[in-house]
């Protein structure tokens, strides 16, 4: 049987057909992270091959989280006793089916469904998931040895960034939480956090975490288009392009390299072919600071500005972006919309510091 999401795959069959990157392993416990049952055995025993699969995985940027029928003070307990509680974001412990559970992990983490693989050791539980959830990866679990050299596993580039992963998504958390227990405005909780950009002209050394940015980016991309790191060292390189790269921090840490734009600059109009922003900070008006910072890089210049958009089924946010922006449609080709910039309606930046080139503006 070929491995493609949304279904249980065979015996070296692991990762044929299948499109894209996994972002999330979310894992069964019993007779999968350990040997035994929690509830009947006296005890369990962790299996080593897992830790061992967990952990390159996550070196990779690769995620975690558990979907497991279980008591779910117990089952914490036990990981934690294990050393494993760092690994797991949103864990789902309860009686209910594993495929709401997972899909609740996409939620949670703000990723596709399709960016999910299961790891499971009953084959029902496998099937379930598929059925109900077609497009996540459902791997059994004596198949894992096998997952760290497919294509799904194996992020082209491995960067800083990518070990980081975790840690960001658990500061993220932290800043959920302290969100929830905020007793005010969105606008004040978000001065709160004392939240500081940085814009910059991409640099070599940027390259590889942008290009990674293109691939795993697909709710916040403005075309949906990827583009390779030799595309993207050539548009650097080139003197009628700008590649800018936006990096945030704030007082719960860092969020890394989260945004993207590439322009194409001519004499009296610029193009804006990509504009993309990370998931992390979907909810932090980032998109509106780095558009507006373009916006004013063009009105500096005294050129007029455009922006390519085409519309994916899942980035719609990034149309009401340039939309609050004050971009308008000015006409189609083919399954492109050309958006034309107002640029009397630039704003200045709310809630954040900005940084250009490392200087604070």
């Amino acid at each position: 049987m070929t491995a493609t999401a949304g279904r249980v795959p065979g015996p070296a069959a692991l990762g044929q057909g299948r499109r894209g990157q996994v972002k999330c392993v979310v894992w069964d416990l019993d007779n999968t992270v350990w040997d035994g049952v929690l509830l009947e055995d006296c005890e369990v025993t962790l299996r080593p091959e897992v830790v061992d699969v967990m952990r390159a995985l996550d070196e990779r940027g690769i995620l975690h989280s558990i979907a497991s029928r279980n008591d779910r003070r117990a089952a914490l307990d036990r990981i934690e006793q294990f050393g494993l509680s760092e690994y797991f974001l949103y864990p789902q412990i309860s009686w209910g089916a594993k495929s709401e559970a997972v899909a609740r992990i996409a939620r949670e983490l703000n990723i596709g469904i399709d960016a999910l693989a299961f790891v499971d050791d009953q084959i029902f539980e496998l099937e379930e998931v598929a059925f109900a959830q077609p497009d996540v990866l459902c791997v059994p679990v004596d198949q894992i040895g096998g997952i760290l050299a497919t294509p799904e596993f194996s992020p082209r580039f491995i960067t800083d960034e990518s070990a980081q992963r975790r840690s960001m998504y658990q500061s993220s958390i932290a800043r959920n939480e302290a969100e929830q227990e905020h007793h005010g405005t969105n606008e004040e909780f978000l001065a709160s956090l004392d939240m500081e950009l940085t814009i910059a002209t991409a640099a070599e050394e940027d390259l590889q975490r942008a290009e990674e940015l293109t691939i795993r980016t697909n709710q916040l991309n403005s075309t949906g288009v990827t583009y390779s790191y030799a595309d993207l060292d050539r548009y650097r390189c080139s003197a009628d392009h700008l590649l800018l790269v936006a990096s945030l921090v704030d007082r719960f840490g860092s969020y890394g390299k989260i945004g993207l734009a590439l322009i194409d600059q001519s004499d009296e109009v610029w193009r804006l072919k990509l504009l993309l922003m990370s998931c992390r900070v979907m909810s932090r008006g980032v998109g509106g600071v780095l558009l507006n910072h373009i916006m004013g890089l063009a009105r500096e210049r005294a050129v007029g500005l455009e922006a390519e958009f085409a519309h994916t089924g899942r980035n719609r946010l990034m149309y009401i972006t340039y939309r609050f922006a004050g971009f308008s449609e000015a006409r189609t080709d083919g399954d492109t919309t050309l958006l034309r910039a107002d640029l009397d309606r630039v704003q200045q930046p709310r809630f954040l510091r900005l940084r250009l080139d490392g200087v604070e503006r």
